[in-house]
């Protein structure tokens, strides 16, 4: 059993990028549905497929690295709110990473969206990850 699923995510996510994998497979839930649902939206992965198969299910991701110097999309992932210490922010302090150039994840009332995305609604949340 897994006490943060999140984290387990993030993890694995970060491993797959340091071993130059191709592809990794995550369990499913929604909000991870979700978290690559954004990832693939904002170019930091290629591809993704749910698989529903068992009950819970997989994602597949197919990470995307950079056709010449082989680089990784994805340079950072980091978990800010962790289930011992949860981080929530109000719609005027949203984070920005590397100054606007990467993406916080926000769990808001209106669902997982991005900083931008959760500053042009006017919603706070809980601040989940830093991708960069």
């Amino acid at each position: 059993m897994v006490t943060d699923p999140i984290a387990d995510y993030l993890t694995r996510v970060r491993n797959a990028v340091h071993a130059n994998h191709r592809v990794v497979e995550i369990p499913a839930s929604n909000m991870k549905k979700a978290m690559t649902k954004i990832l693939f939206e904002k170019g930091y992965i290629l591809n993704y497929k749910f698989d529903d198969e068992p009950a819970p299910g997989t994602i597949k991701i197919a990470l995307k690295y950079h056709p010449v110097t082989k680089m990784s999309a994805i340079r950072s992932l980091v978990r800010i709110s962790k289930p011992g210490l949860r981080k929530y922010t109000q719609a005027d302090n949203l984070p920005r990473v590397l100054n606007g150039l990467g993406i916080a994840i926000i769990s808001t009332s209106q669902g997982l969206m991005t900083d931008k995305e959760a500053r042009s609604l006017n919603v706070g949340g809980e601040v989940v990850c830093y991708i960069s």
